[in-house]
């Protein structure tokens, strides 16, 4: 029996962000990839996204108190 992790309701939306986004975003904040916290490519919330190390993934999490927050993680090897 297999488990899809992400249509779990505490699992947040995860989402791959493009090249011409992730140079746009690390200007905006001026930082590199590697200032971003990690998140290990076999990790279930992502693997559906086909990540590879070096990839930037999105995280939207829904709040009661704040809306909707956006938090960015660098995808990195184990």
């Amino acid at each position: 029996m297999s488990f899809n992790v992400t249509t779990h309701q505490l699992v947040c939306k995860h989402s791959k962000v493009a090249d011409t986004e992730k140079e746009s975003l690390l200007q905006k904040y001026y930082i590199t990839p590697k200032d971003l916290p990690k998140i290990i490519e076999h990790d279930p919330a992502i693997k559906h996204l086909s990540a590879k190390a070096g990839d930037i993934v999105r995280i939207e999490r829904e709040s009661k108190t704040a809306g909707k927050s956006v938090y960015y993680r660098e995808v990195v090897e184990e």
